[in-house]
């Protein structure tokens, strides 16, 4: 049986090149595909895929916490990343959320099928030009100061802020995570709260920071 593949993102182009250049290569079953992360996750649980191809800025839920849900309930699930952001910060937090691969789009013509082959043997893959990024972050890290401690917002509040920053209203928000408005607006309180906000202008430009949303 060979190994099966999902691909996931928002744009049409993109999973017709993925789909071409994987079934090309005729060494795996491309299981299925999906439009934004909450479907990503719905079609890993069905499907079970060795790996997981997944665009890191989507609607509905982003990549990085489709990531974060699909490793949690298939641990045994690669996920590779594929983004047009080259930052050394947001390549710590795909790894932070289970992901052990990182493909910038620009290389996946070049390398993705050699992406998708190391992941299989679960092993860590990074597009050429990351692994400069993170040799040189690890070098001048060598005489800084500890990190401050990563964000405070559980993942349900980062759902809801993105949601939210997405411009989805309360109810909207509530139908898509299967909880009470009155729950999704306590999320909301518990965020400002945390971050210290006073408007919704501030939470969409915190969301933006922090690639929770893509502007």
């Amino acid at each position: 049986m060979k190994p099966k593949i999902l691909i996931a993102d928002d744009h049409e182009m993109v999973r017709q090149g993925l789909r071409r250049v994987i079934s090309e290569a005729d060494r795996w079953d491309i299981v299925g595909e999906a439009v934004d992360g909450r479907q990503a996750v719905e079609l890993a649980q069905k499907t079970r895929p060795d790996v997981v191809v997944i665009d890191y800025s989507m609607p509905n839920l982003n990549g990085l916490e489709a990531t974060r849900q699909i490793r949690a309930a298939l641990p045994s699930t690669e996920v590779l990343i594929l983004t047009m952001h080259d930052s050394e910060s947001l390549v710590r937090e795909v790894l932070s959320a289970g992901a052990k691969g990182y493909l910038l789009k620009s290389d996946a013509g070049r390398v993705l099928l050699q992406g998708i082959e190391t992941l299989l043997q679960h092993r860590p893959y990074f597009s050429p030009t990351i692994s400069e990024l993170l040799l040189n972050a690890y070098l001048a890290e060598a005489n800084e100061e500890a990190r401050e401690p990563s964000t405070v917002l559980t993942a349900r509040e980062r759902e809801v802020v993105q949601l939210l920053a997405e411009g989805r209203s309360t109810k909207e928000a509530a139908d898509l995570l299967s909880l009470s408005i009155k729950t999704v607006e306590t999320h909301r309180a518990n965020v400002m709260r945390k971050l210290g906000l006073q408007s919704f202008a501030e939470l969409v430009r915190y969301a933006i920071r922090n690639n929770i949303i893509t502007p």
